[in-house]
């Protein structure tokens, strides 16, 4: 689905929902065209793979869904609030997909959640985070490397900038720059803005090589102001000032995962296997 060929965003908060729901759940953005490019590129497509399922949306960031309301004046469900509308809808049928990276804190409040919700509906079942399977951390490696083309030049080092959690799924970023490496990308790199490795950690790597030119993306599903200030920001510390401050030129491009039509696929195939999940149980 291409989010810049949709109308604006969606909250996705009606009722009238119907027996079957499929309730997408992110972290969330307060930022309107992110949010529409991201995240809402995600639901449509979900909603275009399954016709038979209605899609409501859910954040799991408070502060985020209280800046939008008082910005924009827009209501977006929690998560809790998402599960007791399909509840109080009657629908029968509940699948959960969380748009998360890992499963790490922010997916563990989903499964949480929900549980205290298992006996509301006649079936529920939660879909995978992104980076789950082998075939996942293949499929996103090649959706990195083919977003980035126009860049694998042998001049320019392409550097992705992960969240990063001091949780143990933090380890999702080291088998990503295992598997770039291992596929022969020895000029892909991967940090995180929170955690290890860091953007220091990240230019050492830069230096070890012949590079003079930086690319800089981030690895998250919305690239939302934490991006744009910790990547992309004129401030010192960030990626940018970083690699700029060590002689590099840097091109920053600001894109989340989530507009790329690998992940949209990705997390629907987590879906349809939720489904068929909850069908055999």
């Amino acid at each position: 689905m291409d989010a810049r060929k949709m109308p604006t965003d969606n909250p996705r908060n009606q009722n009238g929902i119907g027996e079957n729901e499929l309730l997408v759940i992110s972290v969330g953005t307060s930022a309107p065209e992110i949010r529409r490019l991201t995240i809402g590129a995600i639901e449509a497509a979900i909603e275009n793979a399954f016709p038979e399922y209605t899609v409501r949306r859910g954040f799991t960031n408070q502060t985020i869904i209280c800046r939008i309301k008082h910005r924009e004046g827009i209501s977006i469900d929690n998560a809790g609030e998402a599960l007791a509308r399909a509840a109080a809808n009657g629908v029968k049928n509940l699948v959960i997909q969380p748009t998360h990276m890992m499963d790490g804190v922010e997916y563990r409040k989903v499964v949480t959640e929900a549980a205290k919700y298992q006996n509301s509906f006649s079936s529920l079942s939660i879909g995978a985070p992104l980076l789950t399977s082998d075939e996942d951390f293949r499929s996103v490696a090649d959706a990195l490397v083919s977003s980035t083309a126009a860049y694998n030049d042998g001049e320019t080092a392409i550097c992705f900038m992960g969240h990063g959690t001091e949780a143990a799924s933090n380890e999702v970023y080291a088998r990503m720059q295992k598997l770039l490496w291992d596929s022969g990308w020895a000029h892909y790199f991967i940090g995180t803005m929170e955690a290890a490795p860091t953007g220091e950690d990240v230019l050492a790597m830069v230096k070890s090589g012949n590079y003079s030119r930086v690319l800089l993306r981030p690895m998250m599903i919305v690239a939302g102001g934490n991006v744009n200030h910790h990547m992309a920001g004129k401030e010192a510390g960030s990626w940018k000032q970083i690699f700029q401050s060590a002689g590099y030129e840097v091109v920053c491009q600001v894109h989340g995962l989530g507009e790329l039509e690998a992940t949209q696929n990705l997390l629907i195939n987590h879906a349809r296997a939720a489904m068929d999940k909850s069908k055999k149980l």
